[in-house]
């Protein structure tokens, strides 16, 4: 207290440390999370059989100049492996482009058409605020019908109830039936809010299937593991495909929770990084803790000398320093949370689509570790304070 800017500075690189590692972690965190949420859909038990695999192989290179000349999976793929499946529950087909969506003289921007099979609400979440799903029927008979996202709803049926409605997706005539719950804005870009989705059947007058991504979604039965489904789903494929025992997959077969695998690797290095700066930042800043520890041990050593004559043990003078020590860096870790959370309140205030979360696990992260420096930083001085003859330190000028 009696030299408040001396303490300030020392506690500086304590503060620079804390905040940088804090903060590159809440923003992780939030982009994690928010990333989670866009893939909320995908179910862990899912996989996806596509033409294109969605990261390489361990230790070896993407290829794609080889995979894009693979053929796509077809509807009748789906259908056959549907009858020789012992593994799985539901199985979808789904492709999708960028579509033209009008209503009289209203349009819809940057809309995305999918086209799926009827099982397609089986293997995936498919949330509805209002209408119905396609029955069996409709999706076999290529009934021309869609399910709408809340923006393009709200677009082209200002204050209207768009359920029995008409619309045009690439010039053809679409029958509204069902509108998704809305989303809102998703790391990853597209969401359902901006999606019209029709039969598969359908779909063909719309969607060139061979020019156009495919998907086939696979959902495992109740019971069985993931590498079972994959092995039965590649053994199958490979059969209808023709491929001989030697011969090379012509498919990929991706799992949903390749994505959060491939996530956690690239947050964990981020992480690190943020890490690797705030230490060097805390080291300075427990160098700084330290200096100023053995000049208040300079400065007060007739105190020490005084109660140790009066019988203060070493113990008792060792915690004294000590707890400075700890408070010193405590405070200068709590300054640099609190300039998180303010700004973090700040930005979250602000009119924009992106949230950043508050993380208790990271506050915690920040005390433990502000508390961790300062035992370091304090136990030299403390120990120096504590060993010294009090006849000598009772004589020191």
């Amino acid at each position: 207290m009696a030299h408040k800017l001396r303490t300030l500075l020392s506690l500086l690189g304590v503060t620079i440390g804390i905040f940088s590692i804090i903060a590159v972690f809440t923003l992780v965190d939030t982009m994690k999370l928010s990333l989670e949420d866009s893939f909320d859909m995908l179910e862990d038990d899912v996989i996806f059989v596509q033409k294109m695999p969605w990261a390489p192989e361990p230790g070896e290179e993407y290829e794609w100049w080889k995979y894009i000349q693979r053929e796509q999976p077809t509807m009748q793929h789906m259908d056959l492996l549907n009858e020789r499946l012992t593994t799985h529950e539901a199985i979808s087909f789904q492709s999708g482009k960028s579509a033209t969506v009008e209503r009289r003289n209203s349009f819809a921007k940057n809309t995305s058409l999918m086209s799926v099979s009827h099982d397609y609400k089986d293997v995936m979440k498919v949330k509805l605020q209002d209408g119905r799903y396609f029955t069996q029927l409709e999706s076999k008979a290529g009934r021309n019908m869609g399910i709408i996202g809340s923006d393009i709803a709200q677009s082209l049926f200002p204050g209207q109830e768009p359920i029995g409605k008409d619309i045009k997706v690439n010039g053809l005539k679409v029958t509204v039936i069902g509108v998704f719950q809305k989303e809102g804005n998703s790391m990853i870009g597209q969401t359902f809010d901006r999606v019209v989705m029709v039969p598969a059947v359908f779909g063909a007058r719309l969607i060139n299937y061979r020019e156009t991504d495919v998907s086939l979604g696979i959902k495992a039965r109740e019971g069985v593991s993931m590498q079972e489904l994959k092995n039965d789903v590649v053994a199958n494929m490979r059969s209808l495909r023709s491929l001989r025992p030697g011969d090379e997959n012509d498919f990929a077969v991706n799992e949903s929770t390749l994505i959060s695998k491939t996530l956690d690797e690239v947050f964990g290095y981020v992480n690190s990084i943020g890490f690797f700066i705030g230490f060097f930042a805390i080291l300075v800043g427990g160098f700084s803790i330290a200096n100023i520890m053995f000049v208040s041990v300079k400065e007060r050593t007739r105190i020490i000398g005084i109660q140790k004559s009066l019988g203060a043990k070493n113990y008792f003078i060792m915690l004294q320093f000590l707890f400075e020590s700890v408070l010193l860096c405590l405070f200068g870790g709590l300054i640099g949370l609190g300039l998180i959370a303010l700004i973090v309140g700040i930005v979250n205030l602000m009119p924009v689509d992106f949230k950043i979360g508050w993380f208790w696990s990271n506050f915690f992260i920040g005390i433990s570790i502000s508390l961790a420096i300062g035992l370091i930083s304090g136990v030299l001085p403390a120990r120096t304070a504590s060993n010294l003859n009090p006849v000598v330190a009772i004589r020191s000028n």
